[in-house]
Parts: C-alpha cells; structure tokens; sequence
C-alpha cells in the first residue's frame, strides 16, 4: 500500500527506486516484499525501504500475534499427553569420571 500512496505500481519500480538508494535487491526477494511474504528483512533494508517509500518501519509491519502465539513453547503435560513425571533425586548418585 505504501508503494501505491509512493506513486510505485510496479516492483521493477520499486527495485530501481531501491538500487539508486543504494539497495541492491534479487529478483526473488524483491518478489517476496512485493506480495507480502517475505520470510526475513534485514533492519538495514528495511531502512532503505522506508527512505524510498518516505514512511516509518511501523507503517509497513504488521503484527501476527497468531504466529507468536504458536511459537511459544507448550507445557510438559501438553507435550506428553499425560502427567508430568519430574525426577526424585536419590541417595545413591553415580560419581563423575575421574
């Protein structure tokens, strides 16, 4: 969207705009950040980016708490399916290799 408000309709566009900043970009990410699936961007780029496009990091991110939240790591008994078992620490210890 930001591209568009720039006046920027196409992203052979974009990727000039970019190069003459100084931002060489492949056809394949530049592809990526076209359609809205970039997987990584470098916090360097999306400077430049936002230099082309006169805009702030935050008018081009969007946040996926979805995503987030799917990354967080489930408890023990959610991994398991069951209950958690813990260890119980006995008398009888193995000694370390000497």
């Amino acid at each position: 969207m930001k591209a568009a408000e720039a006046g920027i309709w196409k992203s052979t566009e974009m990727r000039r705009r970019l190069a003459e900043a100084g931002l060489e970009i492949s056809a394949g990410k530049m592809s990526a950040l076209w359609t809205g699936t970039p997987t990584t961007i470098r916090l360097d780029d999306l400077d430049v980016i936002c230099a082309v496009l006169k805009c702030e990091p935050t008018d081009l991110l969007i946040r996926e708490q979805e995503k987030v939240a799917a990354r967080r790591p489930r408890k023990a008994a959610e991994a398991t399916g069951g209950t958690v078992v813990t260890p119980r620490f006995g008398r009888h210890r193995s000694v370390p290799p000497a």
